[in-house]
């Protein structure tokens, strides 16, 4: 066997005991609302060898890697035919970001990608770069991923290489193979991004979750999670954004806040997993939280836990961007069990299960934030006085 030829061998041999191995529940932690897993779901090291490698011994002897991989994070999810499915933002050694497909049986491990990427159609401005794709099976008969499209911003000087526009792009597909690129959203904010469409019409039109900023990183005066409605996604075009979720002065979201995957409907309204960020000494802290919204009206907010719902733990704090939780995909299945996928760090992409049941007492039964110090500890105490009770 040739230096090659083993080298080609040790590499497959470990790519597949990676994608083979069994994923568990982490027993060491526990608060009753989901579950967390020892392993994260994807990362850099799952995406194929033939993306990564030249694997001709005739123009690579040496099998040198030829296309690194930085991170895999931040898949919008979907159940389809049988199988979990996450649109996944990979990026590259070269720090532009692509989507990909990865496919399991499970939900929680053997996580595989299609054999390429997906490639995605242009508009008539090409984007320097793409990511954080929402996925919405919408009632319509599409299935809708609203991403993510940077470009440079055409106002800053001409030394100025780092200064971004952001705005909403839109496809829309059946299979997540074949893909329609179409305009992207027009709207009256100067930045937009963490765009999801609501999966039912709202009085015969199309509904949109969006995040109005001044700046590619500050929230400026824009409060918090909009709303808008616009009459065709073909040529979306929305007007003026009411805020559905604001952002509060010294809360988990009190520097920006976005929607985080499309709502899930229940039988006690709609069910919504964003991430809110503060600022810390240390730079930006990602977070999510969960609230819910009224069946018929699903711009009306009617129940707000207080603080957060799942930070970084761990391992899960060290990464490109360290000391973030960030999702934009979750799964609800018949049976109740739902599957969210978060990335942590901007580096991976891990799994957590719960149930609808589980959060929706969650949501229900949690005291919302007193927003002061003297608040919260009468709440606390409220519940330490009601466990004492239980003793005596």
């Amino acid at each position: 066997m040739t230096p090659f030829s083993q080298n080609l061998s040790c590499l497959t041999r470990r790519f597949e005991t990676l994608i083979e191995r069994p994923n568990a529940v982490d027993d060491e932690w526990y608060n009753g609302v989901f579950e967390r897993y020892r392993n994260p779901v994807l990362t850099a090291a799952h995406v194929p060898l033939d993306w990564r490698f030249d694997l001709n011994p005739a123009t690579n002897p040496l099998l040198l890697e030829r296309l690194g991989i930085n991170a895999a994070f931040n898949p919008g999810a979907i159940y389809l035919d049988g199988k979990f499915l996450l649109v996944c933002r990979v990026e590259g050694a070269d720090r532009k970001s692509f989507f990909a497909v990865a496919e399991s049986e499970t939900g929680i491990d053997g996580f595989r990608f299609w054999e390429e990427p997906v490639d995605l159609p242009e508009t008539g401005e090409p984007d320097t770069n793409v990511y954080d794709m929402r996925l919405t099976a919408h009632e319509d008969g599409w299935i809708y991923g609203l991403f993510c499209t940077e470009r440079k911003d055409p106002a800053a000087s001409p030394h100025d290489t780092s200064s971004a526009v952001a705005q909403c792009g839109i496809v829309r597909t059946k299979d997540l193979k074949t893909w329609q690129r179409l305009p992207d959203l027009i709207s009256r904010s100067a930045q937009q991004r963490n765009v999801v469409l609501h999966p039912e019409f709202i009085g015969g039109r199309y509904a949109l979750y969006t995040r109005p900023q001044e700046s590619f990183i500050e929230a400026g005066s824009g409060g918090g999670i909009g709303w808008a409605l616009c009459d065709s996604m073909e040529k979306a075009e929305i007007g003026e954004e009411s805020i559905v979720d604001p952002r509060v002065y010294h809360t988990i979201k009190e520097s920006k806040n976005g929607q985080g995957p499309a709502p899930i409907k229940t039988e006690k309204g709609w069910l919504h997993l964003a991430h809110g960020v503060r600022n810390t000494a240390a730079g930006l802290r990602y977070v999510l939280y969960v609230f819910l919204s009224d069946l018929d009206d699903p711009k009306r907010v009617i129940a707000r836990p207080g603080g957060y719902f799942l930070a970084p733990e761990g391992g899960e704090r060290i990464g490109d961007v360290s000391n973030v939780v960030f999702c934009n995909g979750w799964i609800a299945r018949s049976t109740g069990e739902v599957y969210i996928y978060y990335a942590s760090s901007d580096t991976r992409c891990h799994v957590a299960t719960t149930s609808v049941e589980r959060l929706l007492d969650y949501v229900l039964n949690t005291p919302e934030d007193g927003l002061t110090s003297r608040a919260c500890v009468l709440t606390r105490t409220a519940l330490i006085c009601k466990n004492r009770t239980l003793t005596k």
